[in-house]
Formats: structure tokens, sequence, C-alpha cells
């Protein structure tokens, strides 16, 4: 009967401790973004002032954790792009290998001349690299 009663108590306890688990598990969040680096970008140089301009770029996540998300483009100026990276990066179990990416970014219609696109990583530096745009 003792034990009966123990082995109750024990198992609510279990449960109890469980469930408060489970709800702290579920308040995780499963997914955030970081800034990836860029070790380097192609520059096509077929582009004039009426078409889409675009660049690829390359580089390494860290782990299996990691997926590409988007690339910001900010105009700074006329001529001055900068482009960040950023990936999602999901908790849990990850592969620890790493893991090349390569994606196009859309940098829209330029100005003719010549312009400098800044690759940005998470720590403010930048890869620097030219386009030319033709008339």
């Amino acid at each position: 009967m003792k034990s009966t009663f123990i082995i109750l108590i024990l198992s609510s306890i279990l449960g109890v401790r469980s469930a408060q688990a489970a709800s702290t598990f579920d308040e995780m969040p499963t997914e955030k973004e970081v800034a990836v680096n860029i070790n380097d970008a192609y520059i096509p140089n077929s582009f004039d002032s009426n078409s889409e301009s675009y660049v690829i770029v390359n580089g390494l996540f860290p782990n299996g954790c990691y997926r590409w998300r988007r690339a910001d483009v900010n105009h700074r100026t006329g001529n001055v792009h900068e482009v960040k990276s950023v990936a999602a990066v999901s908790q849990g179990m990850c592969i620890m290998v790493l893991t090349p990416f390569t994606k196009e970014v859309r940098l829209g219609k330029l100005e003719a001349g010549k312009h400098e696109i800044r690759f940005v990583n998470g720590d403010g530096t930048f890869l620097k690299k030219e386009l030319i745009i033709e008339e």
C-alpha cells in the first residue's frame, strides 16, 4: 500500500516537471535571423541603365542549421550600395559541417556610371566590388 502511494506521488511530481519543461520548450524561439558573411561576389558586366542589375554572392554557413533568408539592399547614395545577407538559424541538433551557399541578389535599375557595391558582414566590415553600368 505504501509503495503504491509513493509511486503515485512520484508519478505526479514527474508529470508536473515534464509539463513545466514542455511549456518552457514551447516558449523558446525556434528560429532567429542573423547576418552572414559574404566570401566573394560575381559582378556581371553586361548591364545598361535600362536593365535590372544583379550580383551573385557566395559564402559558407557554419553548420546545417543555417538557411538563406534574404538580402537587404540599401542604396546609400546614387553610386554606393550596401548588400547585407541574412540567414535564418533554427534551434536544435545541427549537422556540424560548413555549408556553401550561392544566391542572386537583385539591385534594380541603376544609373549609368561606376557603382560601388559593399557586401556588409555581421561585424560591420565589408567586401567592396565595382559595377559599371553602360548608357
